[in-house]
């Protein structure tokens, strides 16, 4: 299965002790010849989706490497998507103190962003990615033929992390989506190999240069503050996150728009880009204002009590922008 396979021939994996391989139950019966092929001494199975993204999926994986005797010169090898690698990740974050790991990322959105960073974290009932740590993967192996398999709604909800960092950083490479699109939903390989890549560049960039997000790291949170909160009002796992994020592009593009940072027509083409990689653009009924800007007021990146909002400045540059969260709540009601 391409590289999916190298991580075996690693020097972490070849000098550890014990070799953990944290999963779940779809990945597992895809993918069961990949998964039994890494030589792990354990294998741990996760139930599927964001709302196990918990604590009892991680005291599952505890408990497992307690019992089997795994010291500090043991491995985790994350083979999944976001969830899979958040949860293991922050696993390996906190046992015995710190054990390295590995990224096998199996969906789009987390070959393109989840799994680069180093950051880790399960939800809490109020609020997501509230209980993390920030912990480097020692390899990272991506490969876009384990992508064959992805469902559609998966796809899609990795390309909103995609249009995220062309907003942020590339206006060309927002271009070339825009053109691509039918291409990239159609699973071209050529098209997929290039995204991946580019989008992987992009955020490796903003990483390196603010590891520990006391500034720019912060602007790869574009549409986040939105939609964390979607996700967590209308319940973790209700919305895939990748859909969550596409909504709250559209709504951070309208409120750069409404404090004079872009022009009105920009916030059409980014809800048309968004539309076109098959993502939510309407704030669901079901999530009221008030809850919503309740979810809002518990994000990470807030200081002194106003939120921090990530806005555009212009196509393809971000800014971090700290204003009333009343602001947020006409753009949340302009967009039912």
């Amino acid at each position: 299965m391409g590289c999916a396979n190298e991580w075996r021939a690693g020097s972490v994996a070849v000098t550890s002790t014990r070799r953990i391989v944290v999963t779940n139950k779809t990945i597992a019966a895809l993918y069961s010849d990949l998964v039994a092929s890494q030589g792990s001494d354990l294998s741990i199975v996760l139930e599927d989706g964001e709302a196990h993204k918990t604590n009892v999926s991680l005291e599952r994986i505890y408990s497992a490497m307690l019992a089997a005797r795994c010291d500090r010169r043991s491995v985790i090898i994350a083979v999944g998507g976001g969830v899979v690698g958040d949860t293991a990740g922050f696993a390996a974050a906190t046992y015995m103190r710190g054990i390295p790991f590995i990224q096998v990322p199996t969906t789009l959105l987390a070959q393109v962003d989840s799994s680069i960073g180093g950051k880790t974290a399960i939800n809490h009932p109020l609020g997501k990615n509230m209980i993390g740590a920030f912990h480097q993967p020692s390899e990272v192996f991506i490969d876009p033929l384990l992508l064959n398999t992805l469902p559609d709604a998966e796809l899609s909800a990795g390309f909103a992390e995609i249009i995220k960092h062309a907003l942020i950083r590339d206006a060309a490479y927002l271009d070339w989506l825009e053109a691509n699109s039918a291409g990239l939903l159609a699973r071209d390989p050529e098209l997929l190999t290039h995204a991946i890549r580019r989008s992987c560049e992009i955020k490796a960039a903003i990483v390196e240069a603010d590891e520990f997000e006391t500034g720019e790291r912060a602007l790869l949170n574009l549409g986040h503050t939105f939609g964390h909160a979607l996700e967590a009002v209308l319940g973790f796992g209700t919305w895939l996150h990748g859909q969550a994020v596409g909504c709250g592009l559209v709504l951070a593009a309208d409120m750069s728009a409404r404090l004079g940072l872009i022009a009105p027509s920009a916030v059409g083409r980014v809800e048309r880009i968004v539309n076109a990689f098959r993502l939510p653009v309407r704030v669901p009924a079901e999530a009221s204002t008030q809850a919503l800007v309740d979810a809002m007021l518990l994000d990470k990146k807030n200081e002194g009590g106003r939120v921090r909002f990530i806005l555009l400045e212009s196509i393809g540059r971000g800014v971090i922008r700290p204003e009333s969260v009343e602001l947020g709540a006409q753009v949340i009601d302009a967009h039912r």
